[in-house]
């Protein structure tokens, strides 16, 4: 069990599967926070992962090539209709890249690649026995996935 901000404590809040693992996040989990301790305490080497449900904050990025940063926008109470990632390491610490699309009570939608997100859903993650990195292209500026 991880601990978790509302202090709550007996709630099995990680199960193991035949392909990975099941992750329940509690309202106020950060999940990239939530995925890097998971990596680091079952030593993954890699994995898949999706999830949805409620947000009370999403933060996206969208990449500027010429500043080679992202520039962020958040939202807050909204629906994740679709949250999917890869788990990699970069320079031997845990490296999360997650994709979502999210939308508000009026049904207005925005996706795009996050940068934080504040949950309270479950996550399942595929494990997969070849390690991933992540390491930056210098052609573009960003952090991109390799198969070693």
């Amino acid at each position: 069990m991880m601990p978790n901000p509302s202090g709550e404590t007996g709630t099995a809040r990680l199960i193991k599967t035949p392909t990975g693992y099941l992750m329940v996040l509690l309202q106020g989990d950060n999940m990239f926070v939530e995925l890097e301790a998971l990596m680091q305490n079952e030593q993954i080497p890699s994995a898949s992962f999706s999830a949805f449900g409620f947000a009370r904050l999403a933060t996206f990025g969208f990449f500027d090539f010429v500043k080679k940063q992202y520039d962020p926008g958040s939202f807050e109470n909204v629906e994740m209709a679709s949250v999917i990632g890869t788990l990699a390491w970069k320079d031997g610490k845990p490296s999360v890249h997650a994709h979502g699309v999210d939308c508000d009570h009026r049904f207005a939608s925005v996706a795009g690649h996050l940068l934080a997100l504040e949950v309270g859903t479950g996550i399942t993650i595929i494990v997969h026995a070849q390690k991933l990195e992540r390491r930056l292209d210098l052609m573009i500026g960003a952090n991109l996935l390799i198969i070693q």
